[in-house]
């Protein structure tokens, strides 16, 4: 039998046996902050930029995109039918194009990928969303058949033609301001750059700050 020296000692030696044991063991209780985990559980509403321009026109021209699309699907019977595909296929991208847009902005998800310029993006989808509806609408005004269905196709048309066109001037400016911003940067490294340059290469003024 063991005296109560020898237990003491096997209770420390088992203890730190245990310690060493969980120390070492692979599978730990993570300690790592929920906030920096990466997924989609963070995701967050940005109510700022729905209450905003570009949110406002984004939001304007999904409803109206959304609108035209559900009139020209009304219609059952064409000839000739090539105005009416044309302007269900330009309804139906750019609902498509500018829904995706309005739920990566609105969630923040386009600060993931900072890759892509999405200034340049929402530039580009604006434009051609712009003149595409504007041929479409006009195509379609000629070729109906003045059925209310049409008629109402064509004038959601170009209301999503004009709200196309306030966004891509608002893109405009915002491009133009990150370009100007982006080379205001890149002249400030440059300049800060090359005047470490001149302070490594005269180490004499390094004395005299000394």
């Amino acid at each position: 039998m063991r005296n109560g020296d020898d237990l003491e000692g096997f209770d420390g030696e088992a203890s730190s046996a245990s310690m060493i044991s969980a120390a070492s063991s692979p599978y730990q209780p993570t300690t790592e902050p929920v906030s920096q985990r990466r997924g989609l559980g963070g995701l967050r509403c940005d109510l700022d930029y729905l209450r905003g321009t570009l949110g406002r026109l984004k939001l304007a021209e999904v409803l109206l995109a959304l609108t035209a699309f559900i009139c020209i699907e009304t219609i059952m019977e064409c000839s000739p039918c090539e105005g009416l595909y044309f302007f269900e296929f330009v309804s139906c991208s750019a609902l498509v194009v500018t829904g995706a847009l309005l739920l990566l902005f609105s969630l923040n998800l386009h600060t993931r990928i900072p890759q892509i310029n999405w200034n340049l993006t929402d530039l580009v989808n604006t434009g051609l969303s712009t003149f595409f509806f504007f041929i479409a609408s006009v195509v379609l005004a000629a070729l109906n058949h003045k059925t209310g269905a049409e008629i109402a196709a064509v004038v959601f048309g170009f209301l999503a033609t004009a709200v196309f066109a306030v966004n891509a001037a608002v893109a405009v400016q915002r491009w133009r301001l990150s370009r100007r911003q982006q080379s205001r940067q890149s002249s400030d490294y440059m300049r800060a750059r090359s005047e470490s340059r001149e302070v490594v290469q005269r180490p004499e003024i390094q004395r005299l700050d000394a």
